[in-house]
């Protein structure tokens, strides 16, 4: 068996091409484009990257896209007055902020000073509570993308075990409440939990989320298994032009000869992470336009 690889670029394009559509319709009937907020402090070179990549996919998307450039020596109280700003704009729909902060300000207060109905990154607690018991809300955009990669992998969780190694805010947690409101049989676990491979391999879905390169091997795998790979690690490799290289929390040679079904690190969530990023501004945007 050698797995199907998912193409999360195609299916990236896909969805955007479904927001942009939505995001032509808001404006031709509210006269303004969606508009998505992104702040970023400092000039950490990955988060300038990612913020680049959002604020090109939104506007291609025909969002409108605002990226903000604060110093990295902007105090907390500076960038919370921000926040305050865009949360009273009537024309901002969305605000992200680009993590991880200076050590100067503290993470959670700004994130929790977003208005949860702009929390585009889902990470608010009242999105959080939200999504705990079922009720609508911004849900993170990565687990977002997994419920998508199974959707075009025609993968119902309904009665299906499903294993989740990881157990963030961000990823390991959402995504295990997605999966049970969709009727899996859900296992939460993690690096530290005792004989791990005893639990991955009764999964028919595995979601990795670990922050360890080629955490997973091949024979903790279950045979035709989903497999769904969150990590993003850089790894030394001389044998490369840049000396390093992109890898995910999977071991992908061994794991794809037992898998039906898994995602590639690079090119696989990453993409369609972005992607449903926008798809949770056009929902923000949306809703708030009903009400």
């Amino acid at each position: 068996m050698s797995a199907q690889l998912a193409d999360g670029k195609v299916l990236a394009r896909s969805l955007r091409a479904s927001v942009q559509a939505r995001a032509h319709a808001f404006e031709a009937k509210h006269g303004r484009a969606p508009g998505l907020h992104v702040v970023i402090v400092g000039d950490d070179p990955a988060s300038r990257i990612y913020t680049t990549n959002k604020h090109k996919a939104a506007t291609e998307a025909g969002l409108h896209s605002v990226l903000h450039r604060l110093p990295a020596e902007c105090t907390q109280s500076e960038l919370l007055a921000l926040i305050a700003e865009l949360n009273d704009d009537p024309n901002v729909d969305g605000i992200l902020v680009q993590l991880p902060l200076p050590q100067h300000i503290r993470e959670r207060a700004v994130l929790n000073s977003v208005a949860p109905a702009k929390d585009v990154d889902g990470f608010h607690p009242v999105n959080a509570g939200a999504l705990a018991i079922a009720r609508p809300g911004l849900v993170p955009c990565t687990p977002r993308a997994c419920m998508h990669l199974l959707a075009a992998w025609g993968v119902n969780p309904f009665g299906k075990v499903a294993v989740v190694i990881g157990r963030s805010n961000i990823v390991g947690k959402p995504v295990a409440q997605l999966l049970l409101q969709a009727d899996a049989t859900v296992i939460v676990t993690h690096r530290h939990t005792a004989d791990l491979p005893s639990f991955t391999r009764q999964a028919d879905i595995l979601v990795v989320a670990v922050g360890k390169p080629g955490f997973v091997r091949g024979d903790w795998v279950k045979s035709g298994a989903a497999v769904i790979d969150v990590g993003i690690n850089r790894i030394d490799d001389a044998a490369t032009p840049s000396g390093s290289r992109i890898v995910g929390d999977v071991c992908s040679d061994e794991v794809r000869e037992v898998a039906a079904l898994m995602t590639p690190v690079p090119g696989g969530v990453g993409p369609l992470t972005i992607a449903c990023l926008l798809e949770n501004t056009m929902i923000a945007a949306e809703a708030r336009a009903s009400r």
